[in-house]
């Protein structure tokens, strides 16, 4: 895989890791509720919620680490597999909770996805 590919890739793979750490562990504080929006009380109603999404985004950022370190043609496979699950729920999150998800998750997603198909052997 070339260089650009591997790079598009990781950092899809940080920013799902900054998604957990804001959704797990900063929801109720400045940084989760500057995302949300949320006042105190929400941010601490929702705070499971976001738990779990950040839950989630962990698990994408963890499939996309395995597809980097994975021997080919697996480790390929895992990457188009886990890049398509990061562009549906940046396409989900967008139409059911704020259009701004798709360009957060959906568009870097879909770039490195993009990145990946072209990458030939």
């Amino acid at each position: 895989m070339n260089t650009i590919a591997i790079v598009l890739v990781a950092l899809v793979a940080v920013l799902h890791v900054y998604f957990l750490v804001l959704e797990m562990f900063l929801w109720q504080k400045a940084p989760g509720r500057a995302l949300s929006g949320f006042d105190a009380d929400l941010a601490r109603t929702t705070a499971p919620l976001a738990a779990n999404q950040g839950l989630y985004n962990g698990f994408l950022a963890a499939g996309l680490v395995w597809g980097l370190i994975a021997a080919d043609p697996t480790g390929r496979r895992v990457l188009i597999f886990f890049l398509i699950c990061v562009v549906v729920a940046g396409l989900y999150g967008s139409l059911t909770a704020n259009r701004r998800i798709f360009f957060a998750q959906g568009v870097p997603g879909a770039v490195a996805l993009a990145t990946v198909l072209a990458n030939t052997h």
